[in-house]
């Protein structure tokens, strides 16, 4: 795919970085940044990329306000920025996301629902969040409003899966609080079981509207499968999933290990996750709630050996408290997955002072078009006396 695309959004919305350069290009200057970053560590494989690289999006958000002349809108907000920029469509995003957001703004003049004003605070609508299935279809949608009455809801939701019938869950989410945060506290199902099922790597993934999953499903499956690669399980280790989700790596583990602990904060992910350990057969996973440094913190205290820890962090990187446990617990072997080559940069010089060394990096281009880069990093501890806590050589 050499040729560059163009988007009638491209100098208002700033979402696609690197939309003018040809794809091959792209994929070459990720490589470089991840070597110049990376490559003092070790050794940088050749960057996965798409085949496809298009319409990749599975998730969708669309924000609703009103324009300088009082017009509703439906748009994006810029990055950086809270200037809502109308949009119609995305060459990023899932088309039948597209299609039915555009389909839900044009309905609401005729069931007069009005957009949200966030200077005033009238209105009703604020966003809509949107989740397909690229392996069953199955469409989630969330209704962002200020308030939980719907007047219209019944004659709104009949028409939408009329036209609609890929959608099989809505949920209306209710956010009464000013500010940037798309999702309130309270939520009610409207309809559908409020999950939707996705599959990577054979194995099938509940998912619910706060839980984070990747949202390129095609190269998850090349990120998982790296990381897979790089944990080198024997089916004889206990392996600790820290920032686990809805359990994604953990159970695409648990088949090739003796036993997997996820950590993760979000309770309803945490609910996910056992749920689809079950839907998977699996039952030598154990899924709880909390912090992932306070609970290698307690590991570490009690004696528990570990023998593998998967790290995929938020974009902020890892915390001081969890890398200082990760170093105490000594685990032989750590599979980091990263969003942010940065701080990935950052954590590594931790671990390497701690008695780690990396193998190898593998960079994985999940958001093409955009500046962002993914990263899988392999590390095996080589100097037991590095840990915290311990003196002498």
């Amino acid at each position: 795919m050499d040729q560059a695309f163009h988007c009638p959004y491209f100098h208002t919305c700033g979402g696609c970085q690197l939309l003018e350069l040809p794809y091959p290009r792209q994929l070459e200057e990720k490589q470089r940044r991840a070597e110049a970053l990376l490559g003092g560590f070790g050794p940088v494989l050749p960057i996965l990329g798409m085949e496809q690289p298009l319409h990749y999006r599975s998730k969708l958000v669309r924000s609703f306000g009103l324009d300088k002349k009082r017009r509703p809108v439906c748009g994006i907000y810029r990055p950086g920025s809270h200037v809502l920029v109308p949009v119609e469509g995305c060459l990023l995003e899932d088309p039948v996301c597209a299609a039915i957001a555009r389909d839900i703004f044009s309905m609401l003049p005729a069931f007069k629902i009005p957009v949200y004003d966030e200077r005033s605070g009238v209105g009703f609508l604020r966003h809509l969040l949107l989740r397909r299935s690229f392996a069953t279809g199955q469409v989630l949608l969330v209704l962002v409003a200020a308030s939980p009455l719907f007047k219209a809801q019944k004659p709104f939701l009949q028409k939408l899966l009329r036209l609609h019938p890929e959608i099989s869950t809505v949920l209306l989410n209710i956010n009464d609080r000013f500010g940037p945060v798309i999702l309130g506290s309270r939520e009610k199902l409207l309809y559908g079981p409020g999950t939707i099922e996705e599959q990577v790597g054979g194995l099938r993934f509940l998912i619910s509207a706060r839980a984070f999953f990747q949202v390129n499903p095609v190269q998850t499956e090349k990120l998982y499968a790296a990381a897979l690669d790089f944990a080198s399980l024997t089916g004889e280790e206990t392996v600790l999933d820290a920032y686990c989700g809805v359990g994604s790596i953990g159970i695409t583990a648990a088949p090739h290990a003796k036993q997997v602990l996820g950590i993760e904060l979000n309770r309803d992910a945490v609910q996910n996750a056992i749920a689809n350990a079950r839907l998977n057969g699996l039952k030598n996973l154990w899924f709880t709630a909390g912090d992932a440094g306070e609970a290698m913190e307690r590991l570490a205290a009690e004696g528990h050996r570990t023998d593998l820890v998967f790290m995929d962090p938020p974009r902020a990187g890892s915390d001081a408290r969890f890398l200082s446990s990760l170093l105490r617990a000594a685990p032989a072997r750590v599979v980091y997955i990263s969003c942010d080559p940065e701080t990935l940069k950052r954590d590594l010089s931790v671990l390497q002072a701690g008695g780690y060394r990396i193998r190898r990096i593998q960079p994985v281009d999940m958001f093409p078009f955009t500046g962002h880069l993914e990263a899988v990093t392999e590390l095996v501890r080589e100097r037991s006396s590095a840990r915290p806590g311990r003196k002498g050589g």
